[in-house]
C-alpha cells in the first residue's frame, strides 16, 4: 500500500508541477489515441452501416472477420502492422515503422473492427418498422442511412467509447511498431511498462494513474453526450 500511495503523490506531484516529460508522453498519447479513432469512425461507421443494412454475396464471412477482429489479440495486430512496415516489407518504402504514424496505424487496426461491429450491432437493434416508414414516405437511400443513424446515435457514442478506450490502453502492438522512443513514440502505457523494468514503481503508478485520469475525462465527456440525448429522447 505504500508503494501505491507512494505513487498517488507521484503522481499528483507531476501533474501539478507541469513536469515536461509527463506532460509530453500524455499529449502524445492522447493525440495520437484521437487520431486513430477519428479515422476508425470515418471507415467503422460506412462499414457497420453496410453490413447492418444490406444483404449480399459474402457478407456472412465479412461479419465474421469483423466479429473476429473485435477479439483479435493486439500483439497480433502489432506484428503484422511491423512486418508491413519493415524495411524489405510492402510498405517499407515509406519509412513509418517506428513513428507516430505506425502507431496510429495499428490503433486504427484495432480500433476499426471494435467501430464497425458495434455500428452493425446499433442499427441491427433498431425496430424494423421505422426503416418501413422511412421507405413508405419516400425517404431517399441517404435520408434513410442519416435518420437510421441518428436514431442509434446513442449506443454508438458507447461504441466511440469502446474504441478509444481499447486504443489509448494500448501497450503491445504501440511498442512494437514504435519502439517506446523518448520524445518521438513513448506514450504512457509504455512509459508505464519501462519505469516497471526499471523498478521505479512509484512513477509507473503515477503514470498509471495520470493515464486512468485521462482516460475517465474523455469518458466522462462522451458519456455526458450520451445521456444528454437519452434524456431529450
Amino acid at each position: 500500500m505504500d508503494v501505491v500511495w507512494q505513487g498517488f503523490k507521484e503522481a499528483l506531484r507531476l501533474l501539478f508541477t507541469g513536469d515536461p516529460y509527463v506532460l509530453e508522453v500524455a499529449w502524445l498519447s492522447l493525440k495520437l489515441s484521437g487520431v486513430a479513432t477519428f479515422f476508425s469512425l470515418l471507415v467503422g461507421v460506412p462499414a457497420g452501416t453496410l453490413l447492418a443494412l444490406k444483404r449480399f454475396p459474402g457478407r456472412s464471412l465479412l461479419v465474421s472477420l469483423v466479429n473476429t477482429g473485435m477479439g483479435l489479440p493486439p500483439v497480433v495486430v502489432g506484428l503484422f502492422v511491423t512486418v508491413t512496415l519493415w524495411r524489405s516489407g510492402p510498405l517499407g518504402f515509406l519509412e513509418l515503422l517506428y513513428s507516430p504514424s505506425a502507431i496510429v496505424i495499428a490503433q486504427f487496426v484495432i480500433a476499426v473492427p471494435i467501430l464497425t461491429g458495434l455500428t452493425m450491432s446499433a442499427l441491427q437493434q433498431i425496430d424494423p418498422k421505422l426503416h418501413t416508414q422511412l421507405v413508405g414516405i419516400g425517404a431517399s437511400p441517404m435520408q434513410l442511412v442519416w435518420t437510421l443513424l441518428l436514431e442509434a446515435r446513442m449506443p454508438m457514442l458507447a461504441a466511440v467509447i469502446a474504441g478509444f478506450g481499447a486504443v489509448i490502453s494500448e501497450v503491445g502492438a504501440v511498442m512494437m511498431v514504435g519502439g517506446n522512443i523518448i520524445g518521438h513514440t513513448r506514450v504512457l502505457t509504455t512509459a508505464t511498462v519501462l519505469e516497471t523494468r526499471k523498478g521505479a514503481f512509484d512513477v509507473a503508478i503515477a503514470l498509471s494513474i495520470i493515464l486512468l485520469a485521462l482516460t475517465f475525462l474523455v469518458t466522462w465527456f462522451l458519456t455526458s453526450l450520451q445521456q444528454r440525448g437519452s434524456r431529450k429522447q
